[in-house]
């Protein structure tokens, strides 16, 4: 037996119950994992609460990121006994998640946990550090360094925004944080944040073109938000977009990138290749500052995770919550 969340629907009625499953319940997959943490992110908190519909079958254990220990494996990978990381490919949305005790899966998704970082560590960091760390590189590799400028990041008090806040700064950069929470102000600049913004100045219809104020951004947000990153982004800069809170809109002109040259870089943190999951969770552990870790996150057990998810949709959690899934 293993304790888990799980969602189902039956008709019109939608419900999260922690349960008391038979490991014969599990899923297919070539390797089974006994899960020390989990995370609760927001497409957790959607799958939880039925606010928005990311379950695709059910019943449904969320959870779309986890650590752990190998249990049994037919995967050539893999051994029991070997500690593993997984985030994204589905998990908690079509394929049994992590907030569970026990998860069984494709092989393929997971990754060798970091030897730098203990479990809790790693879903400290979990998929919104993880992203964070994807948007960075991938500005990185458009060319972006510390001398081109201020770096935007929007949703700042949220988990992607406090993590990217937090590399940004540890590698010498100047951030701009964009926060619907001016009250945060002293914790994103305790994170690195040079300056605090209301996010007001950018989550209303602005012009296609606005004064150029940073070499580049990192939108968790969507929408007229990451509209407005955009028009105010250097030429030649690029905005790095990986979230839809505000919206899957995006209503904008072509302006920023035909008369600035600016560019849009689409970030998917579900379906990473091998050697890229590698790399960012290297870079995670060499350029992360580990005294951030307490300040951005909070650990809730399995039972707190229904409650928490509607806290989190609310706009009540400030960073990450940590979920041990053994308590």
């Amino acid at each position: 037996m293993f304790k888990a969340i799980l969602v189902d629907k039956h008709d019109a009625s939608y419900q999260a119950q922690l349960r008391e499953l038979e490991a014969s319940s599990l899923p297919e997959g070539d390797v089974t994992v006994r899960v020390a943490y989990s995370t609760l992110n927001f497409k957790d908190a959607l799958a939880i609460t039925g606010q928005s519909p990311v379950v695709r079958q059910f019943p449904m254990v969320p959870g779309i990121d986890f650590a752990g220990t190998v249990q049994s494996s037919s995967h050539p990978n893999y051994k029991a006994g070997d500690k593993v990381l997984l985030n994204g490919w589905g998990v908690g949305e079509q394929h049994w998640g992590g907030l569970a005790q026990l998860a069984r899966l494709n092989g393929d998704w997971l990754i060798p946990h970091p030897t730098a970082l203990n479990e809790k560590q790693s879903m400290a960091i979990g998929t919104a550090g993880y992203t964070a760390m994807l948007c960075l590189m991938a500005l990185e590799r458009h060319g972006l360094t510390p001398s081109d400028g201020p770096v935007l990041v929007t949703g700042a008090s949220g988990g992607v925004g406090s993590f990217a806040i937090s590399l940004l700064a540890n590698l010498g950069y100047s951030v701009i944080a964009a926060t619907g929470k001016t009250v945060e102000a002293p914790y994103l600049k305790q994170l690195g944040a040079d300056s605090v913004i209301d996010r007001s100045e950018l989550s209303s219809p602005g012009r296609p073109l606005a004064k150029e104020r940073w070499a580049a951004a990192i939108d968790s947000v969507g929408s007229h938000t990451l509209a407005n990153a955009c028009a105010g982004t250097h030429a030649e800069g690029a905005v790095a977009a990986c979230g839809l809170a505000q919206g899957m809109d995006l209503p904008a002109t072509v302006a920023p990138f035909i008369l600035r040259g600016v560019s849009l870089l689409g970030v998917n943190s579900v379906t990473q290749p091998y050697a890229r999951r590698i790399e960012a969770w290297k870079r995670l552990a060499e350029d992360l500052n580990p005294d951030h870790l307490a300040l951005i996150t909070r650990e809730i057990g399995l039972h707190e995770a229904i409650s928490a998810s509607v806290d989190l949709l609310e706009g009540a959690i400030r960073g990450r919550l940590v979920v041990d899934v053994n308590r």
